[in-house]
């Protein structure tokens, strides 16, 4: 069953539920809500999309609505859940898969306080037993893939055979997909922000992790801004997940389709991406939604095209006018060349 609120837009193409993905975009906080993943999706229609983290305690009592609310266009699509309690995990799996989404994910890379006075996130990597009770509850209550998204290692436990020791352990609990952050975590002493850049990356441990358990659908994450790198990490892994360089960037998906997936299909251009979202913009404007919450994901569309200043101070002093809809956005365009016959 899909959410109520469904917006009924033409989707030109279904997508693929069956398989897999070679490439995701990262669940991002504050980033990859419905917004964003609907202008996404007028980018790259086969790219794996994750919603936001979501604790399991929200889920089960709050407003399911507004947090795991989507329109089918946004499919492929995957929730990512927090939380180390399996019964509650596996109530929130099967909610998931009553909504509709394709797969569910348990953040065990999440570093935030807030997330570890909570027992979860990737603090759970030293509890790779609790992890695996959770993920054995949600494999037996659905039939929707059950993922884990976890760091390398946190703090002094940050050696190899540590992880290989939590993937060992998880995955005899029937979880055979694993979304790699390829960074450690340090619980104490760095921030969240901090974290996402100050220790350095090891991509050679994801590598060895997929050479040492080939039979586990292995995907890396971490530091990656353009699809050349992607295609020279899937010679070594299952799957690429890029994170804020999708926000930052997130034309460079253009191409992924494409070059990723095989498919023989003329990209978009930025304008008939920007064009996309104008009806979905009028939709939710007229439901009382203020345009900014829109168009704050829009901004980089044109990054690093002529026009670019233009259309982020055009989109940000206007957007945030009562009653502003999808003119804001039309305005914003014509400060815009239209480079068509170009595409990066």
């Amino acid at each position: 069953m899909v959410s109520p609120n469904t917006v009924v837009l033409p989707q030109p193409q279904p997508h693929v539920i069956q398989g897999t993905y070679p490439l995701s975009v990262a669940p991002m906080m504050d980033r990859t809500d419905r917004h964003f993943r609907y202008f996404m999706r007028q980018i790259t229609r086969r790219t794996l999309l994750y919603t936001e983290m979501v604790t399991s305690a929200a889920i089960i009592h709050g407003d399911r609505e507004h947090l795991l609310g989507f329109s089918s266009q946004e499919k492929p699509l995957v929730l990512q859940v927090g939380g180390d309690n399996p019964l509650e995990l596996a109530e929130c799996a099967r909610i998931a898969q009553g909504m509709g989404y394709d797969q569910i994910n348990l953040n065990v890379g999440c570093p935030s306080d807030r997330v570890q006075n909570g027992n979860f996130g990737a603090c759970l990597m030293a509890q790779p037993e609790r992890v695996a009770r959770g993920v054995e509850a949600m494999i037996k209550a659905v039939k929707i893939p059950v993922t884990v998204k976890h760091r390398i290692g946190i703090d002094e436990c940050d050696r190899y055979e540590d992880m290989a020791n939590f993937v060992s352990i998880v995955s005899a609990a029937g979880c055979q997909h694993f979304s790699v952050h390829a960074r450690k975590a340090w619980l104490q002493g760095l921030s969240p922000k901090e974290n996402r850049t100050v220790p350095p990356l090891r991509y050679s441990d994801v590598h060895r992790l997929k050479q040492e358990f080939p039979q586990l659908f292995i995907e890396i994450n971490g530091g990656f801004t353009s699809l050349e790198q992607v295609q020279e990490q899937l010679k070594f892994v299952d799957a690429v997940m890029i994170g804020r360089a999708a926000y930052d960037h997130p034309y460079l998906f253009a191409q992924a389709d494409c070059q990723i997936f095989g498919e023989e299909r003329i990209p978009p251009n930025r304008h008939q991406v920007a064009e996309g979202m104008l009806d979905y913009i009028d939709h939710w404007v007229a439901k009382g939604l203020k345009l900014n919450k829109i168009t704050r994901h829009i901004l980089q569309l044109f990054s690093g095209q002529p026009g670019s200043r233009a259309w982020k101070r055009h989109l940000t002093e206007k957007s945030c006018i009562l009653g502003a809809g999808s003119e804001v956005v039309r305005e914003a365009l014509a400060k815009v060349p239209d480079l068509s016959l170009s595409v990066r």
